[in-house]
Formats: structure tokens, sequence, C-alpha cells
């Protein structure tokens, strides 16, 4: 089964990056990278509580990175990809940073 992840920045400007069903990262791999990535990159936690889901990592990376790397980057653009499909468990991911959502 194949995996892809979207990355929405408007509705013209959105990255898909098809994945074999063996490229997702393993769960707690993914959640690491997304870690590592949301402190790299000077990431705002989007809730008042502090609280960080991996929705909210996957949207706060995307959104600080922003369109312009994921275009450029190859090695981020597919290290995210990986990691937004590991860490949520699913084959297809939809991460909208115009709307501020996930879908799958």
């Amino acid at each position: 089964m194949r995996h892809e992840v979207f990355i929405r920045f408007s509705a013209d400007q959105e990255t898909a990056v098809p994945l074999g069903a063996s490229d997702a990262l393993p769960p707690e791999q993914a959640r690491r990278w997304l870690d590592e990535q949301f402190i790299a990159n000077d990431c705002e936690p989007l809730r008042a509580s502090g609280k960080v889901l991996t929705a909210d990592k996957l949207l706060a990376i995307a959104t600080t990175v922003g369109a312009k790397r994921f275009e450029t980057d190859a090695e981020f653009r597919v290290g995210f990809a990986r990691a937004a499909s590991g860490a949520l468990g699913k084959p297809v991911v939809r991460v909208d940073v115009e709307t501020n959502s996930i879908a799958y």
C-alpha cells in the first residue's frame, strides 16, 4: 500500500510526497524526529496550555519552515512525510497550513 503526505499552504501551493508503505518511520522514531524539528526551527506551541499534540507539531513545523523549504529541501520534505505518516499511523495525511488542520 502506498503512503502519501500532502502539505497545503494555499489553493495553488501544495506539495505531495509519495512514500512506499515501508517508508513511514516507526512511531517512536517519528515522534522524536518531530520533536527535534519543532525545537530546531523554534516552533511555538499552538495551545495556550503549552501542550503540544502530534498534529500541532506537524502544523507548527510546516507553518514555521514555509512552502519554500518543502520545495527546495528534498531531505526535509521526505523526512517530514515519513514522520507524519509514522507518528499518525495513517497511509494518507493532509497537513493544511491555510486552514490549520490535519486530515487522514
